[in-house]
């Protein structure tokens, strides 16, 4: 087939790092084809892609449970590859409400791996998380680490990479990539897509510039006496555009191997803590952000962050944007959809 037509499904592809990858696809010659359901994606992301990309964009209105409405589009597009984001992810939910996270991210995926196996799709990457590295002992933390977990949404992503393996081990025609990426900040260049979480946001970023723009009072930073660099916790934030790139490497570089499926983490190597970046998102935007100091949160760790040497290795792929740009690009996005909604 064609360079110009190589489809690929991606899941979850209105959302946050869903639909910058889908943007990454189609600038290296890929045809995306997007299943949403929207429940934490807005509908008018499509028309946006459109514009970014100026490119028709292929989507359909669909849960990843519902196989027989998947199987038809499957049926429509000689799909080679499936990228799966969807899933729910908020850390902090999952403990409230764990029969959520255990529905839709294991059953979504399960759904995903029949269609796979009998569409006879080659390659598959996996949306994992750094959540499955629990409280590290060690950091940076490495592939081959102790896997755990802290809330069930961590247990979720630990879970679904050993469905994953077993489904491989009996289907070794299929090869698999698992990226466990760390904290995603920021949003395309354009300022026209970013996080946009639906209600009270779950990440720091989003709460900052919600925060920045008024629509929050005020910003919670949830403890302030961890055994950290100030006390904060620290996480390997990366940028959403060099994530979505790194989705795209590692499908471009699936190929047959003995360990199938390989994992890589994807960040930056380095931690940044909550102060830090409210005091990088003050200098950025010339703003002094309210906030204050709240209990610890439950399924938090103190401190994580990646060793991507693997990933650089293997993948010829490295995070070239700043903290900085990140969080320049995050306000932007932020400026731009409340003006959009007024």
């Amino acid at each position: 087939m064609g360079k110009n037509n190589k489809y690929i499904l991606v899941t979850g592809g209105a959302g946050y790092i869903g639909s910058h990858t889908v943007v990454s696809l189609i600038s290296r010659g890929f045809t995306p084809i997007i299943i949403d359901d929207f429940r934490n994606s807005n509908k008018d992301v499509i028309d946006r892609l459109s514009i970014i990309t100026q490119k028709h964009i292929y989507y359909f209105n669909a849960a990843c449970q519902d196989k027989k409405r998947l199987k038809g589009i499957l049926s429509q597009f000689p799909v080679e590859g499936v990228i799966h984001f969807a899933a729910d992810k908020a850390v902090g939910e999952s403990v409230v409400n764990p029969l959520k996270y255990f529905n839709n991210n294991l059953s979504s995926l399960v759904t995903i791996l029949e269609l796979i196996q009998e569409f006879n799709i080659p390659r598959f990457v996996f949306s994992s998380s750094c959540t499955v590295y629990g409280d590290p002992k060690q950091i940076p933390v490495k592939e081959n680490d102790p896997t755990s977990y802290n809330s069930p949404y961590g247990y979720t992503k630990l879970v679904s990479e050993e469905i994953i393996k077993q489904f491989i081990e009996s289907k070794p025609d299929i090869q698999a990539t698992i990226l466990r990426y760390f904290n995603p900040i920021g949003a395309h260049e354009s300022g026209m897509i970013g996080e946009e979480p639906q209600g009270i946001p779950n990440n720091l970023l989003p709460y900052i510039t919600q925060t920045a723009f008024g629509i929050r009072e005020k910003l919670t930073v949830y403890g302030n006496d961890y055994d950290t660099v100030d006390g904060t916790c620290v996480r390997d934030y990366i940028h959403v555009e060099d994530l979505a790139e790194a989705h795209v490497v590692a499908l471009e570089n699936i190929k047959k191997s003995e360990n199938n499926p390989t994992i890589y983490n994807i960040g930056t190597g380095k931690g940044t803590s909550v102060f830090e970046m409210i005091q990088y998102f003050n200098e950025i935007s010339g703003k002094k952000l309210p906030y204050e100091i709240g209990s610890r949160r439950a399924g938090d760790v103190p401190e994580i962050f990646a060793d991507v040497e693997k990933a650089t290795r293997e993948l010829k792929w490295e995070a070239k944007k700043s903290i900085k740009e990140a969080i320049s690009s995050a306000w932007k996005f932020e400026q731009y959809i409340r003006n959009k909604r007024k």
